[in-house]
Protein backbone atom coordinates (compact mmCIF):
# COMPACT_ATOMS: atom_id res chain seq x y z
CA UNK A 1 0.00 0.00 0.00
CA UNK A 2 2.65 2.54 1.12
CA UNK A 3 4.81 1.71 -2.37
CA UNK A 4 1.36 2.59 -4.23
CA UNK A 5 0.94 5.48 -2.41
CA UNK A 6 4.52 6.73 -3.07
CA UNK A 7 3.87 6.09 -6.89
CA UNK A 8 0.79 7.69 -7.25
CA UNK A 9 2.18 10.99 -5.44
CA UNK A 10 4.98 10.86 -8.14
CA UNK A 11 2.63 10.14 -10.81
CA UNK A 12 0.80 13.17 -9.56
CA UNK A 13 4.05 15.38 -8.86
CA UNK A 14 5.30 14.57 -12.65
CA UNK A 15 1.58 15.05 -13.71
CA UNK A 16 1.60 18.98 -11.77
CA UNK A 17 5.14 19.74 -12.48
CA UNK A 18 4.34 19.15 -16.51
CA UNK A 19 1.08 21.92 -16.40
CA UNK A 20 3.00 24.39 -14.04
CA UNK A 21 5.58 24.35 -16.53
CA UNK A 22 3.40 24.83 -19.05
CA UNK A 23 1.94 28.03 -16.88
CA UNK A 24 5.54 29.35 -16.89
CA UNK A 25 6.17 28.24 -13.15
CA UNK A 26 8.33 25.38 -13.79
CA UNK A 27 11.03 24.59 -10.63
CA UNK A 28 8.24 25.19 -8.17
CA UNK A 29 6.39 21.88 -7.67
CA UNK A 30 3.32 23.42 -6.44
CA UNK A 31 5.65 25.01 -3.22
CA UNK A 32 5.87 28.05 -1.79
CA UNK A 33 9.90 29.04 -2.61
CA UNK A 34 9.81 32.77 -3.60
CA UNK A 35 10.75 34.08 -7.14
CA UNK A 36 13.37 31.87 -7.93
CA UNK A 37 15.43 33.75 -10.75
CA UNK A 38 16.10 37.04 -8.53
CA UNK A 39 20.09 38.52 -8.61
CA UNK A 40 22.20 37.54 -5.75
CA UNK A 41 23.76 40.59 -3.83
CA UNK A 42 27.36 40.07 -2.34
CA UNK A 43 28.34 43.57 0.41
CA UNK A 44 30.77 45.61 -0.75
CA UNK A 45 31.74 48.75 0.70
CA UNK A 46 32.08 51.84 -1.56
CA UNK A 47 35.50 52.82 -2.14
CA UNK A 48 36.64 55.31 0.52
CA UNK A 49 33.79 54.46 3.04
CA UNK A 50 33.99 53.09 6.26
CA UNK A 51 31.18 51.36 8.00
CA UNK A 52 29.54 53.23 10.94
CA UNK A 53 27.37 50.09 13.14
CA UNK A 54 24.30 50.48 13.98
CA UNK A 55 23.19 52.10 17.52
CA UNK A 56 21.84 54.34 19.83
CA UNK A 57 23.08 57.80 20.24
CA UNK A 58 22.58 60.62 23.23
CA UNK A 59 22.05 63.71 21.71
CA UNK A 60 22.34 67.06 23.79
CA UNK A 61 24.55 69.55 24.86
CA UNK A 62 28.70 67.90 25.28
CA UNK A 63 29.83 70.38 27.83
CA UNK A 64 28.23 72.99 29.73
CA UNK A 65 26.68 74.75 27.28
CA UNK A 66 24.00 77.26 28.43
CA UNK A 67 23.20 78.37 24.65
CA UNK A 68 23.68 74.83 23.44
CA UNK A 69 20.44 73.56 25.62
CA UNK A 70 17.99 76.16 24.23
CA UNK A 71 18.50 73.99 20.72
CA UNK A 72 19.86 70.59 21.76
CA UNK A 73 17.09 68.86 23.92
CA UNK A 74 18.81 66.19 25.47
CA UNK A 75 17.46 62.40 24.30
CA UNK A 76 18.28 59.19 22.81
CA UNK A 77 18.18 58.57 18.50
CA UNK A 78 18.53 54.83 17.46
CA UNK A 79 20.69 55.17 14.37
CA UNK A 80 20.91 51.80 11.76
CA UNK A 81 24.32 51.07 10.07
CA UNK A 82 25.60 52.93 7.07
CA UNK A 83 28.79 53.58 4.93
CA UNK A 84 30.22 57.09 5.34
CA UNK A 85 33.21 58.29 3.62
CA UNK A 86 36.08 58.58 5.33
CA UNK A 87 37.49 62.14 4.29
CA UNK A 88 35.36 64.85 3.20
CA UNK A 89 34.76 65.16 -0.41
CA UNK A 90 38.08 66.39 -2.10
CA UNK A 91 39.03 68.73 -4.73
CA UNK A 92 40.29 65.66 -7.22
CA UNK A 93 36.66 63.81 -6.68
CA UNK A 94 34.72 66.78 -6.90
CA UNK A 95 36.37 67.19 -10.36
CA UNK A 96 35.33 63.99 -11.64
CA UNK A 97 32.10 64.85 -11.30
CA UNK A 98 33.06 68.14 -13.30
CA UNK A 99 34.07 66.37 -15.90
CA UNK A 100 31.43 63.77 -16.15
CA UNK A 101 29.15 66.91 -16.68
CA UNK A 102 31.52 68.63 -19.24
CA UNK A 103 32.02 65.91 -21.05
CA UNK A 104 28.23 64.77 -21.28
CA UNK A 105 27.64 67.93 -22.42
CA UNK A 106 30.66 67.91 -25.53
CA UNK A 107 29.13 64.33 -26.25
CA UNK A 108 26.18 66.08 -27.12
CA UNK A 109 27.40 68.61 -29.04
CA UNK A 110 29.58 66.52 -31.25
CA UNK A 111 26.72 64.07 -31.79
CA UNK A 112 26.99 61.38 -34.50
CA UNK A 113 29.40 58.53 -33.17
CA UNK A 114 29.74 60.46 -29.62
CA UNK A 115 25.84 59.24 -28.95
CA UNK A 116 24.36 56.10 -29.21
CA UNK A 117 20.65 56.11 -31.19
CA UNK A 118 21.13 59.46 -31.98
CA UNK A 119 17.72 61.36 -32.39
CA UNK A 120 16.01 58.68 -31.59
CA UNK A 121 13.94 57.39 -28.28
CA UNK A 122 16.69 55.95 -26.41
CA UNK A 123 19.65 58.52 -27.31
CA UNK A 124 22.30 58.20 -24.48
CA UNK A 125 26.06 59.45 -24.33
CA UNK A 126 28.41 56.57 -26.01
CA UNK A 127 30.97 56.80 -23.06
CA UNK A 128 33.04 54.24 -25.46
CA UNK A 129 33.77 57.29 -27.95
CA UNK A 130 36.53 59.62 -26.12
CA UNK A 131 36.73 63.11 -27.36
CA UNK A 132 39.96 64.69 -29.21
CA UNK A 133 39.18 68.52 -27.43
CA UNK A 134 42.60 69.31 -30.26
CA UNK A 135 41.01 67.63 -33.20
CA UNK A 136 40.26 70.65 -35.67
CA UNK A 137 36.63 68.97 -36.43
CA UNK A 138 35.79 69.24 -32.86
CA UNK A 139 36.53 72.55 -32.37
CA UNK A 140 33.93 74.79 -33.57
CA UNK A 141 31.55 72.34 -32.50
CA UNK A 142 32.74 72.84 -28.76
CA UNK A 143 32.75 76.46 -28.93
CA UNK A 144 29.53 76.67 -26.92
CA UNK A 145 31.13 75.03 -24.06
CA UNK A 146 34.12 77.30 -23.85
CA UNK A 147 34.69 81.14 -23.17
CA UNK A 148 34.00 83.51 -26.53
CA UNK A 149 36.79 85.16 -27.82
CA UNK A 150 35.99 88.10 -26.47
CA UNK A 151 36.20 86.57 -22.06
CA UNK A 152 39.31 84.48 -22.52
CA UNK A 153 42.52 85.15 -20.80
CA UNK A 154 45.71 85.03 -22.32
CA UNK A 155 44.17 83.96 -25.37
CA UNK A 156 43.54 80.35 -23.88
CA UNK A 157 40.74 78.02 -24.76
CA UNK A 158 39.10 77.25 -22.13
CA UNK A 159 36.05 75.45 -20.77
CA UNK A 160 33.45 78.13 -19.31
CA UNK A 161 32.23 76.94 -16.32
CA UNK A 162 28.94 78.86 -16.67
CA UNK A 163 27.98 76.06 -19.12
CA UNK A 164 28.64 72.92 -16.58
CA UNK A 165 25.03 72.42 -16.00
CA UNK A 166 23.93 69.60 -14.63
CA UNK A 167 20.30 68.02 -16.00
CA UNK A 168 18.86 65.50 -13.40
CA UNK A 169 16.16 63.77 -12.17
CA UNK A 170 15.14 62.78 -8.24
CA UNK A 171 12.19 61.42 -6.46
CA UNK A 172 9.98 63.18 -3.43
CA UNK A 173 9.65 60.40 -1.69
CA UNK A 174 7.62 62.13 1.15
CA UNK A 175 5.69 64.08 -1.22
CA UNK A 176 4.61 60.35 -3.12
CA UNK A 177 4.00 58.74 0.31
CA UNK A 178 1.23 61.37 1.38
CA UNK A 179 -2.23 59.57 1.55
CA UNK A 180 -3.83 62.08 -0.44
CA UNK A 181 -1.19 62.09 -3.38
CA UNK A 182 -1.25 58.07 -3.27
CA UNK A 183 -3.25 58.12 -6.56
CA UNK A 184 -1.48 60.04 -8.55
CA UNK A 185 0.95 59.08 -11.20
CA UNK A 186 4.17 58.49 -10.51
CA UNK A 187 5.49 61.51 -13.07
CA UNK A 188 4.03 63.69 -10.42
CA UNK A 189 6.77 63.00 -7.94
CA UNK A 190 9.45 63.28 -10.42
CA UNK A 191 11.34 66.72 -9.91
CA UNK A 192 13.32 67.64 -12.95
CA UNK A 193 16.57 70.46 -12.20
CA UNK A 194 19.01 71.92 -13.94
CA UNK A 195 21.94 73.68 -11.92
CA UNK A 196 25.52 74.70 -12.56
CA UNK A 197 28.36 72.19 -10.79
CA UNK A 198 31.17 74.39 -10.42
CA UNK A 199 32.46 75.39 -7.05
CA UNK A 200 32.41 79.16 -6.53
CA UNK A 201 36.01 79.59 -6.31
CA UNK A 202 35.71 83.60 -5.97
CA UNK A 203 34.38 82.19 -2.44
CA UNK A 204 37.67 82.92 -0.97
CA UNK A 205 37.36 87.09 -1.91
CA UNK A 206 33.33 87.62 -1.33
CA UNK A 207 33.71 86.08 2.17
CA UNK A 208 36.97 87.99 3.56
CA UNK A 209 36.51 91.57 2.34
CA UNK A 210 39.80 92.73 4.11
CA UNK A 211 42.17 89.99 3.35
CA UNK A 212 44.28 88.38 0.41
CA UNK A 213 43.14 85.50 -0.94
CA UNK A 214 42.87 85.53 -4.48
CA UNK A 215 45.96 82.98 -4.74
CA UNK A 216 42.94 79.96 -2.96
CA UNK A 217 40.59 81.66 -5.90
CA UNK A 218 42.93 81.32 -9.09
CA UNK A 219 44.48 77.90 -7.58
CA UNK A 220 42.71 76.18 -4.86
CA UNK A 221 40.13 73.75 -7.21
CA UNK A 222 42.55 73.62 -9.92
CA UNK A 223 45.93 73.31 -9.17
CA UNK A 224 47.03 69.27 -8.13
CA UNK A 225 48.71 70.93 -5.08
CA UNK A 226 45.16 71.00 -3.82
CA UNK A 227 44.04 67.68 -5.04
CA UNK A 228 43.40 65.49 -1.83
CA UNK A 229 41.95 69.07 0.22
CA UNK A 230 38.49 69.06 1.06
CA UNK A 231 36.34 70.58 -1.91
CA UNK A 232 34.49 74.20 -0.58
CA UNK A 233 32.38 76.65 -2.31
CA UNK A 234 29.73 74.04 -2.92
CA UNK A 235 26.91 75.18 -1.52
CA UNK A 236 24.05 72.43 -0.60
CA UNK A 237 22.37 72.11 -3.74
CA UNK A 238 25.10 71.36 -5.81
CA UNK A 239 26.54 68.83 -2.82
CA UNK A 240 22.89 67.04 -3.47
CA UNK A 241 23.54 67.05 -7.11
CA UNK A 242 26.71 64.71 -6.40
CA UNK A 243 24.91 62.57 -4.44
CA UNK A 244 22.47 61.95 -7.19
CA UNK A 245 25.04 61.48 -9.65
CA UNK A 246 27.95 59.57 -7.84
CA UNK A 247 24.46 57.11 -7.31
CA UNK A 248 23.73 56.85 -11.16
CA UNK A 249 27.49 56.64 -11.77
CA UNK A 250 27.61 53.27 -9.75
CA UNK A 251 24.67 51.82 -10.76
CA UNK A 252 25.51 52.17 -14.56
CA UNK A 253 28.16 50.39 -14.09
CA UNK A 254 26.80 47.32 -12.22
CA UNK A 255 23.94 47.13 -14.37
CA UNK A 256 26.46 46.45 -17.15
CA UNK A 257 28.53 44.07 -15.07
CA UNK A 258 25.00 42.69 -13.87
CA UNK A 259 25.87 43.61 -10.64
CA UNK A 260 22.92 44.65 -8.20
CA UNK A 261 23.94 48.12 -6.14
CA UNK A 262 23.18 49.17 -3.01
CA UNK A 263 20.97 51.95 -1.24
CA UNK A 264 21.44 55.87 -3.17
CA UNK A 265 24.15 57.92 -1.76
CA UNK A 266 23.06 60.77 0.14
CA UNK A 267 24.03 63.59 2.71
CA UNK A 268 24.06 62.57 6.21
CA UNK A 269 21.17 63.62 8.65
CA UNK A 270 22.90 65.67 11.57
CA UNK A 271 21.50 62.44 13.46
CA UNK A 272 24.01 60.26 11.45
CA UNK A 273 26.38 62.67 11.35
CA UNK A 274 26.96 63.86 15.29
CA UNK A 275 26.55 59.51 15.70
CA UNK A 276 29.66 58.93 13.79
CA UNK A 277 31.50 62.16 14.69
CA UNK A 278 31.30 60.67 18.61
CA UNK A 279 33.15 57.99 17.29
CA UNK A 280 31.64 55.37 19.48
CA UNK A 281 32.52 57.82 22.75
CA UNK A 282 28.94 58.29 24.01
CA UNK A 283 28.21 62.04 25.05
CA UNK A 284 31.81 62.46 24.60
CA UNK A 285 32.85 66.35 23.29
CA UNK A 286 35.13 65.66 20.41
CA UNK A 287 35.46 62.83 17.69
CA UNK A 288 38.49 61.52 19.54
CA UNK A 289 37.09 61.99 23.05
CA UNK A 290 37.92 64.55 25.11
CA UNK A 291 37.60 66.53 27.10
CA UNK A 292 40.61 68.71 25.41
CA UNK A 293 41.64 70.07 21.62
CA UNK A 294 45.20 69.15 22.30
CA UNK A 295 46.76 65.07 23.45
CA UNK A 296 49.44 64.74 26.55
CA UNK A 297 51.87 66.15 24.38
CA UNK A 298 50.18 69.35 23.82
CA UNK A 299 49.36 68.52 19.79
CA UNK A 300 46.64 70.26 18.72
CA UNK A 301 43.56 67.41 17.28
CA UNK A 302 42.40 69.22 14.55
CA UNK A 303 42.32 72.32 12.16
CA UNK A 304 40.53 75.39 13.55
CA UNK A 305 41.51 78.75 15.08
CA UNK A 306 43.26 78.49 18.09
CA UNK A 307 43.27 80.93 21.06
CA UNK A 308 42.84 84.33 19.47
CA UNK A 309 43.94 83.92 15.48
CA UNK A 310 46.71 81.22 15.48
CA UNK A 311 46.05 79.60 12.48
CA UNK A 312 49.17 78.44 11.95
CA UNK A 313 49.62 76.59 15.16
CA UNK A 314 47.40 73.44 14.73
CA UNK A 315 49.35 72.76 11.07
CA UNK A 316 47.46 74.62 8.34
CA UNK A 317 46.45 78.50 7.75
CA UNK A 318 43.58 77.38 5.75
CA UNK A 319 42.50 74.15 5.21
CA UNK A 320 44.63 70.75 5.32
CA UNK A 321 44.22 67.67 3.21
CA UNK A 322 41.28 65.83 3.74
CA UNK A 323 43.31 62.89 5.66
CA UNK A 324 45.15 64.80 8.24
CA UNK A 325 45.25 64.14 11.98
CA UNK A 326 44.31 61.07 13.28
CA UNK A 327 40.51 59.38 12.13
CA UNK A 328 38.48 58.77 15.23
CA UNK A 329 37.18 55.26 16.30
CA UNK A 330 35.06 54.59 13.54
CA UNK A 331 37.95 55.66 10.98
CA UNK A 332 36.50 59.04 10.43
CA UNK A 333 39.36 62.10 9.14
CA UNK A 334 38.45 65.49 10.53
CA UNK A 335 35.05 65.09 11.82
CA UNK A 336 35.89 67.90 13.90
CA UNK A 337 37.80 71.12 12.13
CA UNK A 338 39.03 71.19 8.31
CA UNK A 339 35.26 72.50 6.93
CA UNK A 340 31.91 72.22 8.32
CA UNK A 341 29.74 69.57 6.55
CA UNK A 342 26.61 69.75 4.64
CA UNK A 343 23.73 67.53 6.08
CA UNK A 344 19.90 66.69 5.11
CA UNK A 345 18.25 68.26 7.61
CA UNK A 346 16.45 71.73 6.96
CA UNK A 347 17.39 73.42 10.68
CA UNK A 348 14.39 73.99 13.15
CA UNK A 349 15.91 75.73 16.21
CA UNK A 350 13.77 73.24 18.46
CA UNK A 351 14.14 70.15 16.06
CA UNK A 352 15.11 67.74 18.52
CA UNK A 353 11.58 68.45 20.76
CA UNK A 354 9.55 66.87 17.62
CA UNK A 355 11.63 64.66 15.84
CA UNK A 356 11.54 60.68 15.87
CA UNK A 357 13.76 58.74 18.00
CA UNK A 358 14.26 56.43 15.29
CA UNK A 359 16.53 57.66 12.23
CA UNK A 360 15.63 61.09 13.59
CA UNK A 361 15.49 63.19 9.65
CA UNK A 362 13.87 66.42 8.84
CA UNK A 363 13.89 66.75 4.96
CA UNK A 364 12.44 69.40 2.86
CA UNK A 365 14.06 71.27 -0.53
CA UNK A 366 13.08 74.83 -0.54
CA UNK A 367 11.63 76.83 -3.37
CA UNK A 368 12.98 79.98 -4.63
CA UNK A 369 10.08 81.39 -3.04
CA UNK A 370 10.40 79.85 0.47
CA UNK A 371 10.82 82.00 2.89
CA UNK A 372 14.61 82.09 3.93
CA UNK A 373 13.95 80.36 7.15
CA UNK A 374 13.14 77.28 5.12
CA UNK A 375 16.17 77.73 3.12
CA UNK A 376 18.29 76.72 6.20
CA UNK A 377 20.61 73.95 5.95
CA UNK A 378 21.91 71.91 9.00
CA UNK A 379 26.03 72.37 9.02
CA UNK A 380 28.49 70.38 11.62
CA UNK A 381 31.67 69.94 12.73
CA UNK A 382 33.07 72.83 12.76
CA UNK A 383 35.94 74.53 10.48
CA UNK A 384 39.45 75.68 9.77
CA UNK A 385 38.49 79.39 10.89
CA UNK A 386 35.86 78.71 13.56
CA UNK A 387 36.94 79.02 17.45
CA UNK A 388 37.28 75.28 19.58
CA UNK A 389 33.75 75.61 20.86
CA UNK A 390 32.23 74.83 17.27
CA UNK A 391 34.26 71.57 16.64
CA UNK A 392 32.28 69.72 19.52
CA UNK A 393 30.42 66.60 18.30
CA UNK A 394 26.76 68.45 19.74
CA UNK A 395 26.88 72.37 18.40
CA UNK A 396 24.77 72.87 15.82
CA UNK A 397 24.78 75.71 13.21
CA UNK A 398 23.08 76.27 9.76
CA UNK A 399 24.02 77.95 6.44
CA UNK A 400 21.37 79.03 3.42
CA UNK A 401 21.30 75.94 0.71
CA UNK A 402 21.88 78.42 -2.10
CA UNK A 403 25.24 79.85 -0.30
CA UNK A 404 28.87 78.64 -0.70
CA UNK A 405 31.32 79.52 1.82
CA UNK A 406 34.87 78.28 1.65
CA UNK A 407 34.80 77.35 5.14
CA UNK A 408 32.04 74.40 4.23
CA UNK A 409 32.55 71.05 2.50
CA UNK A 410 30.60 67.65 2.75
CA UNK A 411 30.72 64.06 3.05
CA UNK A 412 28.43 60.89 1.49
CA UNK A 413 26.73 58.20 3.29
CA UNK A 414 25.05 55.00 2.14
CA UNK A 415 22.72 53.44 4.45
CA UNK A 416 23.54 49.77 5.02
CA UNK A 417 20.70 46.69 4.09
CA UNK A 418 19.71 44.27 5.96
CA UNK A 419 20.80 43.70 9.82
CA UNK A 420 23.30 45.61 11.11
CA UNK A 421 27.25 43.86 10.29
CA UNK A 422 28.10 44.20 14.30
CA UNK A 423 24.67 42.24 14.81
CA UNK A 424 25.64 39.61 12.83
CA UNK A 425 29.09 39.98 13.91
CA UNK A 426 27.33 39.25 17.73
Amino acid sequence: MKKLFKNCLFIAIAIFGVIAAGCGHSGYNGQLLGVLDRPEYSLEIPYGMVYVHSGTLHVGPSDQDVNGTLVQRPRSITVQGFFMDNTEITNNEYRQFAYWVRDSIAHKLLGDDYLLDPGGEHERINWEKEIDWNLEDNKDKLADLLYTPENSYWGQKAVDPGKLNYDFVWIDWREAAKKENRQKPRNQFLKNEIINIYPDTMCWIHDYTYAYNEPLTRNYFSHPAFDNYPVVGVNWKQAKAFTIWRTRFMSDFDRLNNKMSGDDFRLPYESEWEYAARGGHDNSPYPWGGPYLRNAKGCILANFKPMRGNYLEDGGVYTVKADAYFPNDFGLYNMAGNVSEWCEDIYFENAYAFTHDLESAISYVAKDDDKNAMKRKVIRGGSWKDIGYKLQCGVREYEFQDTAKCYIGFRCIQTFLGRSISDLQK
